[in-house]
């Protein structure tokens, strides 16, 4: 356990629960500078007011009051890989106030309802029937209020279109869908959807084909523009919240362009996309005064977007545009607060029928008749209403990989254990200190590498760059923190010393290059085509010198190495950063059933990285808590 920082001026409660872990002194500095500010000294307030901080701090929007006493000790305050003589307090033993007291008190609280003082009102408490009571620090309140109203009006009307020719297109995207008597093609509904509505939501897991069903919905929306006399091109936006996906996104639709009839596209970053300022008067160049010009708005790996950049988004679409948001709710959120797509896609439905919806389904046999088992659910069928579709239909693996997600996702720790020790080809588990199988690939993976990178093509003496990527892509050691016992830096120095010591590359040095070295990227440089999270691997190149090979499409982007923005040699990299990612094996180090960063979400997460293999380096019990323990992120968005 590591030391725990203790606010200095902290009393009373702050400082119990400051000194236990469930505080950071940021939370306490902050509690107490808005009570003084407002003139508010009860100190179940203030603990409250720092709850708040820490529910942000940790993910959440709000804080729910009715579980509060469910809080236990800040993940960023322990490492639960290090040893300690200390042991630590058991949150359930501190001196929590009673929800009716606290309630009570912020009711009448200065920080809620203002004070003579001054206009300062911080805090936000929100009691309803359907859930609550919530607090919100204000600011969080004001973004979620934003979101929701925008995406009430956008769903209050539906986009004039042709039925006839959005049916003749679908019928041309997508020919092989499902004939009678077969479960409905979920990706020609999604693509119907997103014609009939403003905004759309696609849903899905890895290899469901989300990238498939986005250019097909451009496709759609494209043709049916082009249908009408003297109608202007479309206007299309892809965007993504980091370089990385971004990248990805475009390679992926450019791929399918020339098939579809899709005109060439780019996409960005959200922050280009809405044109990010420094010192502006307002941080974004586009927002509900200057709207962005575009007809059509793609936004993919939406799970990754926070509740702040969603409320800066979603004002800045024009009303007659058409948004689809695409991603995986049941992945990893954004590091920072908010967990939007999650919320949309459990949250209450808005908007009333759509007619026009419900004939084009109907014309494609589509239309979920109670008669089909196999039809669209009476529950998805009043999702499409909301513009929410989510595909079940996974194409990139199957078998026991899928199996064992399907369990952690529904929170079955049995069945996930069980499928675990029947192994087989595609998982295994291993205790913690079993290196034997992991080392095994590291260095076959590196061999593979090194061996294609350097001399992959005999005859011309240079690298296969391709080959490079493929093998380097062929396993990946994926850990849940950072430092550590269980952490990437351990695991990491561990992975380099086996390929080192098999004589695989070369000793690196300061500045040194050497074929096979494996690379991450840590910084943008949108000019050169270098994103945060590429993952690459130097190769000998046609004029004998060293090229850093990059992933894109079906081709590998070369760049010379001293481009790099920053760069770092990786064998092992966090579960958070793999997102977007797919590896032939992954070996995944848990730590301890006791950290708080080991949840379902985390576990579903790395599972789905891998293709052919999932090998987990962890105890039973390590995989029951983090099955177990998901991440709730407190929100009224699915209230």
């Amino acid at each position: 356990m590591t030391a725990i920082q203790l606010a200095q001026r902290a009393t009373g409660l702050l400082r119990t629960f400051n000194a236990a872990g469930v505080l950071a002194a940021a939370d306490v500095h902050v509690a107490l500078r808005l009570g003084r500010l407002g003139g508010e000294d009860d100190e179940s307030v203030l603990l409250a007011t720092a709850l708040a901080v820490r529910a942000v701090r940790s993910g959440s929007v709000c804080l729910e009051l009715a579980r509060m006493h469910e809080i236990g000790v800040d993940g960023e305050g322990f490492d639960t890989d290090m040893d300690s003589a200390a042991e630590p307090i058991d949150p359930a033993t501190l001196p929590w106030p009673e929800q009716t007291r606290v309630l009570a008190a912020l009711r009448n609280s200065p920080l809620v309802q203002g004070s003579a003082a001054g206009p300062l009102r911080p805090l936000r408490l929100v009691e309803s029937a359907g859930a609550g009571p919530l607090l919100y620090l204000d600011r969080y309140y004001r973004q979620e209020q934003t979101i929701r109203e925008v995406l009430t009006e956008r769903a209050e009307t539906h986009p004039m279109i042709d039925p006839e020719t959005i049916r003749r297109q679908l019928d041309r995207l997508f020919p092989d869908s499902s004939a009678p008597g077969d479960p409905p093609d979920r990706q020609r509904v999604a693509a119907a959807l997103a014609a009939t509505q403003w905004t759309t939501v696609v849903a899905g897991g890895p290899g469901t084909g989300k990238t498939h069903t986005i250019a097909r919905i451009l496709a759609l929306l494209v043709a049916h523009q082009r249908s009408m006399p003297d109608a202007p091109e479309l206007r299309i936006a892809l965007a993504a919240p980091t370089g990385k996906a971004a990248a990805r996104l475009q390679e992926s639709v450019r791929e399918q362009a020339s098939e579809l009839d899709l005109p060439e596209l780019t996409a960005a970053t959200l922050h280009r996309l809405l044109g990010w300022q420094r010192g502006g008067a307002t941080r974004f160049r586009h927002n509900e005064f200057n709207r962005l010009p575009y007809d059509v708005i793609v936004v993919d790996e939406t799970s990754m977007v926070s509740l702040t950049m969603t409320s800066r988004l979603l004002p800045a679409v024009r009303r007659d545009a058409r948004l689809v948001l695409v991603g995986d709710p049941d992945q990893l959120a954004s590091v920072d607060a908010g967990a939007v797509l999650a919320d949309l896609v459990a949250g209450p439905v808005a908007g009333p029928p759509n007619p026009v919806l419900e004939q084009v389904l109907d014309d494609l046999g589509e239309s979920g008749a109670a008669d089909r088992p196999e039809a669209l659910s009476p529950r998805e069928r009043d999702r499409l209403r909301g513009g929410i579709i989510r595909l079940t239909r996974g194409r990139r693996f199957g078998g026991r990989i899928a199996e064992l997600a399907v369990a952690v996702r529904a929170g079955d720790a049995d069945t996930a254990l069980d499928l675990l020790a029947d192994g087989g080809t595609e998982l295994s588990l291993c205790e913690p200190e079993e290196f034997a199988a992991v080392r095994d690939d590291v260095i076959l993976a590196a061999r593979e590498c090194t061996a294609a990178a350097e001399n992959g093509d005999a005859a011309a003496e240079n690298g296969d760059a391709a080959a490079a990527l493929a093998a380097m892509e062929s396993h990946r050691l994926l850990c849940a923190h950072r430092q550590g016992r269980y952490g990437v830096e351990r695991w990491d120095r561990m992975a380099a010393g086996w390929v080192a010591a098999s004589g695989i590359g070369a000793e690196p040095g300061a500045g040194h290059w050497y074929p096979g070295q494996p690379l991450l990227v840590t910084a943008n440089d949108h000019e050169a085509r270098i994103y945060n999270g590429d993952t690459g691997v130097i190769v000998r190149g046609p004029d004998g010198g060293l090229r850093a090979a990059l992933q894109r499409g079906s081709e590998p982007y070369l760049v010379h190495p001293t481009q790099f923005p920053g760069v770092t040699t990786v064998y092992a990299m966090t579960i958070h950063r793999s997102q977007g990612s797919q590896y032939g094996t992954v070996s995944i180090v848990l730590p301890g059933p006791e950290s708080t960063l080991l949840t379902r979400e985390l576990l579903y997460t790395a599972i789905t990285r891998a293709r052919h293999h999932v090998r987990i380096i962890g105890t039973e019990d390590a995989i029951r808590a983090g099955i177990g323990r998901r991440v709730l992120r407190a929100s009224g968005l699915r209230g």
